[in-house]
C-alpha cells in the first residue's frame, strides 16, 4: 500500500466519522466540529490525490487548493461561532429546535 492510498484512506476515514458527527449530535458546537472533521478528510483526500506516478513532482494545483480551502475554512468556522451565539443568546440553549441535547 502506498502513502498516497493511506492519506487517501485515512482522508475518507476522517470524512465519514465527520458526517456521522454532523447527523447524530443536536448540539451546534458539536455540528460546528464535525463539519471542520469533514474539511479536513477533504483536504487530505485532496493533498494525497495531487501525488503523481513515479519521482516526478506533485501537482502543486490541489495543493493550492487545499491552502485557500483552509483560509475559507477558518472564516466559515468564525461566523458558525457567531451565528452560534446568536441562537444561543436568542434561545437561551445551542441545540436545534425540536432535539434532546445529545
Amino acid at each position: 500500500m502506498s502513502h498516497a492510498f493511506a492519506y487517501a484512506l485515512v482522508g475518507a476515514g476522517l470524512f465519514l466519522l465527520g458526517l456521522y458527527a454532523l447527523v447524530a449530535y443536536a448540539h451546534l458546537l458539536r455540528k460546528i466540529l464535525a463539519l471542520n472533521i469533514m474539511g479536513s478528510g477533504v483536504f487530505l483526500v485532496l493533498v494525497a490525490l495531487a501525488k503523481r506516478t513515479g519521482d516526478a513532482e506533485p501537482d502543486p494545483v490541489p495543493h493550492a487548493m487545499v491552502i485557500t480551502g483552509i483560509v475559507v475554512a477558518v472564516s466559515a468556522t468564525a461566523l458558525a461561532l457567531a451565528l452560534m451565539l446568536k441562537v444561543s443568546g436568542k434561545t437561551g440553549q445551542a441545540v436545534l429546535p425540536g432535539r434532546h441535547q445529545d
